[in-house]
């Protein structure tokens, strides 16, 4: 059985490892060099209750996370994030992007945000479909702007606008 919970620095190696997995094999992130304990307890020490990170756990083993962080530092941005979400290559297609997905949409919505932001490779269709699948939208692709395992990448990028009276949920 799948449980989400927010996450606690006791989570960070196994979301180290799930992020280094992604590093290392796809390009649903454009991180090149594997991630140390220490670069992402500064990144775990950045987020905050506008920004969360989540895990999800099947019987007491962390198996993906997500996370809102900030779009920027510029104060005018602060009702914006960014999502992050990664699932163990082993457990993937089997339901636990979609429960992580909705977690942190909810959560997002939760602490006050006004906007999503995804930032999506071109060819993964099934991360482009997931989100699609929970509102966002398509506002644009960034031509070549990444360069990962020899070849230049396009960006899709998509957003989710909370509505107004979602505030309460």
């Amino acid at each position: 059985m799948i449980s989400i919970r927010d996450a606690t620095v006791d989570d960070l190696h196994a979301i180290t490892e799930i992020y280094n997995e992604a590093i290392r094999k796809t390009i649903a992130t454009f991180d090149t060099e594997p991630k140390t304990y220490d670069e992402q307890k500064t990144w775990l020490n950045e987020h905050g209750p506008k920004n969360p990170i989540i895990i999800a756990e099947d019987s007491g083993v962390i198996v993906g996370w997500a996370s809102l962080s900030k779009w920027s530092d510029r104060c005018a941005y602060s009702d914006t994030a960014e999502i992050s979400l990664y699932v163990r290559e082993d457990h993937q297609a089997k339901g636990i992007g979609r429960k992580l997905l909705d977690a942190i949409v909810l959560a997002g919505r939760r602490a006050g945000l006004h906007t999503v932001i995804a930032r999506i490779a071109e060819g993964n269709e099934t991360s482009v479909h997931l989100h699609e699948s929970a509102g966002f939208e398509h506002v644009g692709i960034m031509k070549e702007v990444g360069r990962k395992f020899g070849r230049l990448l396009d960006v899709h990028i998509m957003q989710l606008i909370y509505k107004s009276g979602d505030e309460n949920i």
